[in-house]
């Protein structure tokens, strides 16, 4: 593996992962500080590592339960030549968290910017090894087939394709559609009735448009739809689906994954080996396969509470025991009993 180290006055902005609890490798890290390495600094050896291409953070952390965030690299740097864009340096400055949209508008931004301008009033076609692809027009189209290639389209009725290994996909326009097949891919679709689709090994899908829908089929992949009526669905290997919006639906078919549903009479599957099903707004329920866990909750209909609705009861139950079934939904009445839901 061959290393390239650079002048000790450069400073780097890179993309770093971390587990649910803000730590890498066993150490402790926090939002606005600065942690300097003492001793030698290598890449893959020793130092603080980072990540310069934002989607290369899902090679170490997955986008299912991980965390990330922005951070400044300076003192010594080292980088792999023949590897990714990880680098490792003496210093390190965690400079604010950063959400799997925030990185696939990064991952855009990071090939864009290498890229040479194409004609906005056209639509937009890449197929190089890091080529991009933009199309702002209203109903085009971009496409981007290469290795970490990007394909952005903001335009009324756009869409946007991603093939690439490590490319990353966003429509913002409306009724836009977001896809990225490539490995460690990201789909990113804010627009109304937009649909986001990641099949990448360990891609991310988030949809946070009205009716939205968004769907990561890859290992480790996360899907995210935050819309009203909005559905999520992941069947990577612990991969996770999360639907916040008003009657979504989301659905976790791969092993170990986590489906949550947190929007009013949402619904949450899970449909994995060892996997767990959420759903905690009003009148949720969720169901899952034998041996699957489910969580639900009741709230407080009444006006006693605040807008969300007051927690009253919360259970927790294992499908296969106590009565409860594979497959059927579940949901807690007033007396925080689990029942079987009503098909409404």
């Amino acid at each position: 593996m061959q290393e390239k180290k650079t002048d000790a006055a450069e400073v780097i902005t890179s993309y770093k992962g971390f587990d649910k609890d803000m730590q890498c490798r066993g150490f402790q890290y926090e939002v606005g500080k600065t942690y300097e390495h003492e001793g030698e600094v290598s890449a893959c050896g020793s130092g603080f590592h980072a990540c310069g291409y934002p989607l290369d953070v899902f090679g170490y952390y997955p986008p299912a339960g991980s965390r990330f965030a922005i951070v400044q690299q300076s003192g010594d740097l080292s980088r792999e030549e023949d590897g990714d864009t990880k680098v490792a340096s003496r210093k390190l400055t965690v400079s604010a968290e950063i959400s799997i949209v925030g990185l696939i508008k990064a991952a855009i931004e990071y090939t864009t910017s290498r890229c040479l301008p194409i004609d906005p009033e056209s639509p937009a076609s890449s197929t190089g090894d890091q080529g991009a692809a933009s199309s702002t027009g209203d109903q085009g189209a971009a496409s981007s087939t290469g290795d970490r290639g990007a394909a952005s389209s903001t335009g009324y009725q756009g869409a946007a394709s991603s093939t690439g290994d490590r490319g990353a996909a966003s429509s913002t326009g409306y009724r836009g559609a977001a896809s990225s097949t490539g490995y460690r891919g990201a789909a990113s679709s804010t627009g109304y009735q937009g649909a986001a689709s990641s099949t990448g090994d360990q891609g991310a899908a988030s949809s946070t448009g009205d009716r939205g829908a968004a769907s990561s089929t890859g290992y480790q992949g996360a899907a995210s739809s935050t819309g009203y009526q909005g559905a999520a669905s992941s069947t990577g290997y612990q991969g996770a689906a999360s639907s916040t919006g008003y009657q979504g639906v989301a659905s976790s078919t791969g092993d170990r994954g986590v489906a949550s549903s947190t929007g009013d009479r949402g619904a949450a599957s899970a449909l994995g080996k060892h996997s767990a099903a959420m759903s905690s707004g009003f009148y949720g329920k969720a169901k899952g396969i034998d041996g699957a866990a489910i969580f639900l909750v009741f709230r407080d209909v009444d006006g006693e509470g605040d807008e969300y609705g007051r927690i009253v009861h919360a259970r927790a139950a294992i499908v296969g025991r106590d009565g409860i079934k594979p497959d059927t939904f579940y949901t807690l009445n007033a007396e925080g009993e689990i029942v079987e839901a009503e098909d409404k």
